[in-house]
C-alpha cells in the first residue's frame, strides 16, 4: 500500500512516565491495517523506554526556544508524535499545528494518556490533565494499579459534569480495548484549535459579540475574527489566562 500524500499524525500528550509509548505500541500492533506503516516522533528529552523495542521507528524531535524542531517521518501512513513529556503541553499544541502543516502531515486524533497513579497522589495536576483534555479526542487511563476506585470515578465524572465530547477509554496491562476505535480519525475534541476550519466571533462597533441569530446583525457594523481558545488567552502583562502546573515538579 503506498503511502499517502499526507500521512495521518497522532498527537499523543501525557506526562513523561505515563507508559505512553508501550500503549502506542499496542495501538500500532492491533490497530493498524495490512499494509499501513508507522513511524514515532519522540522528544529529544525523552529517556529510553522498555517499549521502544516493539516500535517499528523511532526518529527525535526536540523543543527549543518554544518551536518544535523536527522531521515528519515520510513514506509512512501513520506517525504519532508525542509531546515533550517535561514541559508544558498547550505551549506544544500552540506551536505543533504550524508546524505540522508546514510538514505536510494531517492531524489523526489527539490522544491523551493519564498515569492515574501521579494524578492520584498529586491533585493539583487535575489543571494540567484538565488542559489536555481540553484538546484531546480520546482520553487513556493508564497505570491504574492501586488507584482507588473512588479517585477513577470522580476523575471521569469532573469531565462528564462540563459535558466534555472526548472518549474515556481504560487502559490494562498497557493494551487498549478497541485499538481500531482510538485510531478512527474522528474529531471529539472541546477544542476547535486543530481543525482545519476555524470558528468566528462577529462583534459590533463596542466590542460586543453579535449573536448569530440577531436579526439585526445585517443592519450594523460587524467585525469577524477567528476564536481565541481559552489556554491561548493572555492578559495585559502578555501572561496566560489560564496558568498550568509545572509538571517537571512532579516527576
Amino acid at each position: 500500500m503506498a503511502a499517502p500524500e499526507k500521512p495521518l499524525v497522532y498527537l499523543i500528550l501525557g506526562a513523561a512516565g505515563s507508559g505512553r509509548r508501550e500503549v502506542v505500541a499496542d495501538l500500532i500492533e492491533a490497530g493498524m491495517g495490512e499494509g499501513e506503516t508507522s513511524a514515532i516522533l519522540l522528544a529529544q528529552s525523552e529517556a529510553i523506554d522498555p517499549a521502544d523495542g516493539r516500535l517499528p521507528r523511532v526518529d527525535r524531535w526536540e523543543w527549543r526556544d518554544g518551536f518544535i524542531v523536527g522531521t515528519l517521518p515520510s513514506e509512512v501512513t501513520r506517525v504519532f508524535f508525542l509531546t515533550d513529556g517535561h514541559e508544558n503541553p498547550v505551549e506544544q499544541i500552540e506551536v505543533f499545528k504550524a508546524w505540522l502543516e508546514a510538514q505536510g502531515g494531517e492531524l489523526g486524533r489527539v490522544l491523551t494518556v493519564v498515569n492515574c497513579q501521579r494524578a492520584e497522589r498529586h491533585p493539583p495536576l487535575l489543571a494540567w490533565y484538565e488542559a489536555c483534555v481540553h484538546f484531546s479526542d480520546i482520553v487513556l487511563l493508564n497505570k491504574r494499579d492501586g488507584v482507588a476506585n473512588k479517585w477513577m470515578s470522580d476523575f471521569q465524572g469532573h469531565f462528564k459534569k462540563q459535558f466534555v465530547p472526548c472518549l474515556f477509554e481504560l487502559i490494562k496491562d498497557g493494551k487498549v480495548k478497541n485499538p481500531a476505535l482510538v485510531l478512527e480519525p474522528q474529531a471529539r475534541r472541546l477544542s476547535h484549535f486543530l481543525d482545519a476550519e476555524q470558528d468566528w466571533v462577529f462583534t459590533d462597533v463596542e466590542g460586543e459579540v453579535i449573536d448569530e441569530d440577531d436579526e439585526t446583525e445585517g443592519e450594523q457594523e460587524v467585525t469577524a475574527a477567528e476564536e481565541v481558545d481559552p489556554y491561548f488567552e493572555r492578559d495585559a502583562a502578555c501572561r496566560r489566562v489560564k496558568r498550568l502546573p509545572e509538571i517537571a515538579k512532579y516527576l
